[in-house]
């Protein structure tokens, strides 16, 4: 039976549930930071009046949502985006949601799909095109081992996979078979230095069985990193997708007995995971970003990515969400921490990929990792793109040569990612109207995203690392 399913109706989905046997209905939906959260309805309670009305949840619970004197919230299915769950032992309907606010009887001005949508119609009313079409590229590590201690008086983490060259002369019961990825050296080895591409296989299957339109799945730079390829879509299709994807990622190497993290970077020394995003703008049936400038771009193209190279700072706090994330937006690892622009140059955070067709015209923007909540991510980056065509931002010249081989004096003139999560609140917080517009963005929802990731930071700052005691125990 098909995996990814759309309904006009609720009666043509109480009917399929009842012909296909399922038990369970999942109510799927986003917090805001990024995890996808689930409660499962049985199949007794599968009439049309649950998929028209929905289901009632406590919202207080939900991290940065409502507090507990007004915490009822309506989840309410989209028939447009539901699949069968693959991991599940009986029969189960996965069906994504909005969330709504009961008392306005309005979408949650928290809840990150609904932000999505809302950034689709302000594209469409703004008359700046009909669709913005989203292409993320998310990698992840596969590790055999995860341990991780935080006790007061413990601190400490240790991750292990076969692949990893720390392992090169470890001796195993069967024997160390020796062939592994060099350090830095993951990108196309061949089997059996490549020993992930079954695990890879099975999860872009799968992933095509839920119904995501799926291109290809090969290893990374760094040993135990893997990427899988999925088509681009619209964007909440795209974040949904994304959503989905993890959900595989993880639970295929669950089932296989390993572990799968987007951890932008969970290895000292190698490359971090990244998920490059590639964008444009579609109007009247034709591609807004395809004309006769630089690499084949349009003057709207250019416009877009001045916007993004403006706000990029405090697009970093969707974008590059976690501690973590700048520990992999440093020079050396092919991470783009140089606001530029070009066609040829793969650390510039603005790329423009090689396409002869005007339909293949796009931005790739680099600095986004995996960890970025793919509704609130891809929201800000087209507010930000639409705001440099609205106001018309020319992000100057492209930069087509190595920017890290740049002397110095030219990449001081170069601006910068942010280079911490606290920096990147502290942007967003003072760089936030262009996400206002039309209401896509709300003050309360920034502030509550704000608040939410300032825990994170306070709790990183506040920790002793073991780096510290290694470098200043007996000072």
């Amino acid at each position: 039976m098909s995996k990814h399913l759309k309904f006009k109706t609720s009666s043509e989905l109480v009917k399929y549930i009842k012909e296909h046997d399922i038990q369970n209905i999942d109510f799927e939906f986003t917090d805001l930071r990024g995890k996808l959260q689930h409660t499962a309805q049985h199949v007794d309670t599968a009439d049309e009046d649950l998929f028209e009305k929905g289901i009632y949840f406590d919202g207080s619970s939900i991290a940065g949502w409502k507090s507990i004197n007004e915490s009822d919230m309506n989840l309410r299915p989209d028939l447009n985006k539901v699949t069968v769950d693959p991991f599940s032992s009986i029969p189960t309907l996965k069906i994504f949601c909005d969330v709504y606010d009961p008392v306005t009887n309005k979408a949650y001005d928290l809840d990150p799909r609904s932000i999505a949508k809302k950034a689709e119609a302000f594209l469409r009313d703004g008359g700046f095109g009909d669709d913005a079409y989203f292409g993320p590229e998310a990698e992840f590590f596969v590790f055999d081992d995860v341990r991780i201690h935080n006790e007061m008086n413990h601190i400490g983490h240790r991750v292990d996979s076969i692949e990893g060259p720390y392992n090169s002369g470890r001796k195993y019961d069967n024997g160390n078979l020796g062939h592994r990825p060099r350090l830095k050296g993951g990108y196309f080895p061949e089997a059996p230095v490549d020993s992930l591409a079954d695990l890879r296989a099975e999860m872009l299957s799968v992933m095509r069985e839920m119904g995501v339109p799926v291109e290809k799945h090969h290893h990374e730079v760094a040993p135990s990193q893997c990427e899988l390829g999925i088509k681009y879509a619209t964007l909440t299709e795209s974040a949904d997708n994304i959503q989905i994807y993890k959900h595989v990622v993880h639970n295929v190497a669950h089932a296989y007995g390993r572990s799968a993290t987007f951890l932008p970077k969970p290895i000292f020394g190698d490359n971090g995971s990244g998920m490059h995003v590639h964008q444009s703008i579609w109007k009247s049936g034709k591609p807004s970003f395809a004309g006769k400038g630089y690499a084949g771009l349009s003057e709207t193209a250019l416009y877009y990515i001045g916007g993004i190279i403006k706000h990029a700072k405090a697009l970093n706090a969707f974008t590059n969400p976690s501690t973590n994330s700048y520990k992999r937006l440093v020079p050396g690892y092919e991470a783009p921490v140089l606001l530029a622009y070009s066609a040829r140059n793969r650390s510039a955070s603005c790329r423009i990929p090689f396409g002869n067709e005007p339909k293949e015209k796009r931005v790739e923007v680099r600095f986004p990792d995996p960890m970025a909540n793919p509704y609130l991510a891809f929201s800000a980056m087209l507010m930000a793109g639409l705001d440099g065509i609205e106001n018309k931002i020319h992000p100057g010249d492209a930069m087509d040569k190595n920017l890290y081989d740049l002397h110095e004096d030219e990449l001081s003139a170069v601006p910068t990612v942010c280079g911490s999560l606290r920096e990147a609140l502290e942007a967003l917080a003072a760089d936030h109207a262009f996400l206002e517009k039309g209401g896509v963005f709300t003050h309360e929802m920034l502030e509550s995203y704000i608040d939410l990731k300032m825990e994170e930071v306070s709790l990183y700052e506040t920790t002793p690392h073991p780096i510290e005691f290694m470098m200043y125990y007996s000072s």
